[in-house]
C-alpha cells in the first residue's frame, strides 16, 4: 500500500506563486507515473499534470500550461508541482496520485493512490 502526503499549501494572492510536494512511502516510487489533480468546491475532481516514472515525460492541463511545471525526485520519492502566476480560479484542494497501469493520464478514475489533499486558496 503506498502513501502519500501533500505539502505546501497555503493562501498567497493572485500572481504569486506556491510549490507543492507529495512524498511518497510503502511502495517503489521510481516505478510509478504520478499526477497532481484538484478538486474546487462543487466541483468535479480534474487534472492538473502528471509526470511518468522517469521523469522524462510531463503533461499539463491547458488551463495550466505555461504557469505550473510537475516534477519529480525519485531518490527522495517525492513529487513536486511548481505553481506561478496563481489565479483565483486555481483554488482547490490539490491531490497527488499514483496512476494505475493504462489508460489516459487525465483522467481521475486512473489513479489508484491518494494522498489526502492539501488547500490551495488564491485572491484575487
Amino acid at each position: 500500500q503506498v502513501q502519500l502526503l501533500e505539502s505546501g499549501g497555503g493562501f498567497v494572492q493572485a500572481g504569486g506563486s506556491l510549490r507543492l510536494s507529495c512524498a511518497a512511502s510503502g511502495g517503489t516510487f521510481s516505478s510509478y507515473g504520478m499526477g497532481w489533480l484538484r478538486q474546487a468546491p462543487g466541483k468535479e475532481r480534474e487534472f492538473v499534470a502528471a509526470i511518468n516514472w522517469s521523469g522524462a515525460y510531463t503533461y499539463h492541463a491547458d488551463s495550466v500550461k505555461g504557469r505550473f511545471t510537475i516534477s519529480r525526485d525519485n531518490a527522495k520519492n517525492t513529487v513536486y508541482l511548481q505553481m506561478n502566476s496563481l489565479k483565483p480560479e486555481d483554488t482547490a484542494v490539490y491531490y497527488c496520485a499514483v496512476k494505475d497501469s493504462g489508460g489516459s493520464y487525465s483522467y481521475p478514475l486512473n489513479y489508484k493512490y491518494w494522498g489526502q489533499g492539501t488547500q490551495v486558496t488564491v485572491s484575487s
